[in-house]
């Protein structure tokens, strides 16, 4: 990698204008603000470094290899915030930017382009929301604001008119028509500048020239030129020169392969836009373009699944895009059916426990009516156990390929006729440090768990096995939190200071939580659990076929036997749960 001859913005400006400049196909879009902008003009003219950029020389034998894109020109925050796919003949070399597009963009738009956001209080569909906006120096005065001493301020035309003593707003743009100094003077003269106050007449002088220096002449633009073909090296590069801005991730660079590889598709749009079908599911989730891609390395059962550039060549590309119908409608299912056990963003802490499921139903032909189907009942409990217990056991975290690969071979080699099977995956699954198998230890730690804790919902999910999460359920503390983490409230009830101190440091645990229907929960609000109780359960039949189901000790249930009753049901929480993850595995 060499270090070129610095350029003028002048001459940057021009290749972009020419589009001897574009854009690697990065699923990144022009992010900056007016304000950045300014700021980045502010700097220059102050004549602060604006940091290195780093170019690649694209040979015409390699350009097909990427799709490559248009420098912004009119940024539109509504209707044009996309770059354009450029044009490519092949016929020639180009240059593509690694490093410095927000920077870049920022000087096209600031001296050739424009910039429209939305005025407050406006709505979204009304066009005049959207004034068109050029950048202005003010010639007159330095700028008000601390950090600044140039005033640049994106502003319409009309807005550009208004002049006053101290308001004279030059478009920064026509700086770029005056090749020879002698025309500035020109300007200065022509529009009445050497007459205005003498200290705001050598302000605008001074500032003009230094505007017409700071773009024409001084060589501030320096970069390094990549001229390596080696697609491994740049993509590498790529990543390392963008990690200190916004994050880069291997699934954007990925993507940018594919888009070129892809034959019928447009992997980009098509991964991209699935992503959001699938977040949309259900009450929401958290998924993202890795997980995708991830997804696609596993059920191709490609050996290696890493994010490595090298498993991510043409012939790779070519089967994923052969294959995606069905790895989309697995990713599709696996989602409806995680969100039928209630899981959603909030309460599914590994996104990577979706794709043994996704395998799973990929390698049976991703059977109809899965997610309600009698006929699959026991397929079902099956992967409801595994999704809760892997994600209580963290299973996913650090390295999860080394999960997931050999999760893929037990899936693979034992359930794909007999049906899925938690118990032969716990028992076959022997890697250091993961593993299915819960420890009388790790049971008593589920009981520190909080509400609101992440991995409430998981522990819940096992003591209410035969919950139809098509209804809304919450998370409800038995013995309401607005009276148990008062200290007043508890004192008003005749409370010792012991006892307080118990409901304080205990209500918010396990053992005083449950899960309710949304609207009952709604109604119970910050009634006492002993009131709740006689108001729902008229019988005595009732009574005890709520208990069981809550897991209600026999205890009384009034505020002051608070910690009897927390005491209890913890312990009989402890049982449920052992006879669940421990003893039912010897």
């Amino acid at each position: 990698m060499a270090f070129e001859r610095p350029l003028t913005i002048n001459e940057v400006i021009n290749d972009v204008h020419r589009k001897k400049y574009l854009l690697p196909a990065i699923q990144r879009e022009f992010v900056w603000d007016t304000e950045q902008i300014e700021t980045l003009f502010d700097s220059i003219l102050k004549g602060y470094p604006v940091g290195a950029f780093l170019f690649w020389h694209v040979n015409k034998e390699n350009i097909h290899k990427f799709k490559f894109y248009e420098f912004l020109r009119e940024y539109h925050e509504r209707d044009h915030t996309h770059n354009l796919e450029a044009n490519i003949s092949g016929e020639e070399d180009i240059v593509a930017i690694l490093d410095g597009q927000q920077r870049l963009t920022s000087l096209y738009v600031g001296l050739k382009g424009s910039y429209a956001y939305k005025l407050p209080r406006k709505r979204v569909d009304n066009d005049l929301a959207y004034p068109e906006r050029q950048l202005y120096l003010n010639l007159l005065q330095e700028s008000s604001e601390a950090d600044m001493t140039y005033d640049f301020k994106f502003l319409t035309e009309e807005e550009a008119t208004q002049k006053d003593d101290s308001t004279y707003w030059f478009k920064v743009g026509d700086i770029l028509k005056f090749k020879e100094t002698y025309e500035i003077n020109d300007y200065l003269y022509e529009n009445d500048l050497n007459l205005v106050d003498k200290e705001k007449a050598k302000f605008a002088n001074k500032t003009l020239f230094r505007l017409h220096y700071s773009i024409h002449e001084s060589l501030c633009i320096n970069y390094y030129l990549e001229k390596s073909q080696e697609l491994d090296k740049v993509l590498n590069i790529f990543i390392r020169v963008n990690s200190g801005g916004t994050p880069l991730s291997y699934s954007d660079l990925l993507l940018s392969i594919a888009t070129a590889q892809w034959e019928y598709k447009d992997a980009r749009k098509t991964i991209t836009t699935f992503v959001d079908e699938i977040n949309n599911i259900g009450d929401g989730f958290n998924f993202n373009k890795d997980m995708i891609l991830k997804t696609c390395l596993v059920l191709c059962d490609f050996n290696d699944i890493a994010f490595k550039v090298d498993n991510f060549d043409a012939d790779t590309m070519k089967q994923i895009e052969q294959e995606w119908d069905g790895i989309a409608q697995s990713i599709r299912l696996a989602v409806e059916l995680v969100s039928s056990f209630g899981f959603n963003y909030k309460t599914l802490t590994a996104n990577y426990a979706i794709i043994p499921i996704a395998y799973y139903l990929y390698k049976k032909g991703n059977p109809q009516s899965f997610v309600d189907s009698y006929k699959f009942i026991d397929d079902r409990k099956e992967l409801k156990r595994f999704i809760t217990i892997s994600l209580l056991k963290r299973v996913f975290g650090g390295q999860p390929d080394n999960v997931l690969k050999p999760m893929r071979e037990i899936i693979k080699n034992n359930m794909v006729s007999d049906g899925f099977s938690f118990e032969t995956l716990k028992e076959k699954l022997r890697i250091t440090n993961k593993t299915l198998r819960f420890s009388q230890e790790e049971v008593e730690d589920l009981l520190w768990t909080q509400y609101g804790n992440r991995y409430a919902f998981p522990v819940l999910s096992l003591l209410y096995p035969h919950i139809d999460y098509k209804n809304t359920f919450h998370q409800d503390h038995i013995f309401p939190k607005s009276l148990l983490r008062s200290r007043a409230k508890l004192r008003k009830q005749g409370l010792d200071q012991e006892t307080i101190d118990f409901c304080l440091e205990n209500h918010n645990y396990i053992g005083n939580l449950q899960l309710i229907e949304g609207v009952p929960n709604m109604e119970k609000s910050d009634k006492p659990f002993e009131d709740w109780m006689n108001l729902i359960c008229r019988t005595s039949e009732e009574k005890d076929a709520y208990m069981k189901t809550h897991m209600i000790p026999n205890v009384e249930l009034s505020i002051e036997n608070f910690e009897a009753f927390f005491t209890e049901r913890e312990n009989m929480i402890r049982e449920r749960l052992l006879e669940l993850l421990v003893r039912k595995s010897e």
